[in-house]
């Protein structure tokens, strides 16, 4: 079992930046493939970012290439998302999740494919 905690949301100003963190637990998730995935008010879920569990491999939404950045520690068991040049449109709901596929040919994106999720962390883009 894999427990994963998100932590780095907050409020912040549109151009502003903010570095989440996602903290894992349990077994290690060293063997893993992780990503980030945002949810809206009155929206599904969507992909944010995916990394491979070497940390190759990272593969981000249209909406996202070029403003945020995911990277992994598995010394730590810690993975982050760098966002930067953030947007109104990012706030949201923040969620971390292990994918046990640890590298794709094909980017997993849809939240099926993921066995393991945190509880969230918000993040408000003010304009």
């Amino acid at each position: 079992q894999v427990q994963l905690v998100e932590s780095g949301g907050g409020l912040v100003q549109a151009g502003g930046s903010l570095r989440l963190s996602c903290a894992a637990s349990g077994r290690t998730t060293s063997n893993y493939a992780m990503g980030w995935f945002r949810q809206a008010p009155g929206k599904e879920r969507e992909f944010v970012a995916r990394i491979s569990k070497n940390g190759g491999f990272p593969y981000y939404a249209d909406s996202v290439k070029g403003r945020f950045t995911i990277s992994r520690d598995n010394a730590k068991n810690t993975v982050y998302l760098q966002m930067n040049s953030l947007k109104p449109e990012d706030t949201a709901v923040y969620y971390c999740a292990a994918d046990r596929l640890p590298y794709s040919v094909v980017p997993r994106t849809t939240t099926g494919s993921y066995d393991y999720w945190g509880q969230g962390t918000q993040v408000t883009v003010s304009s």
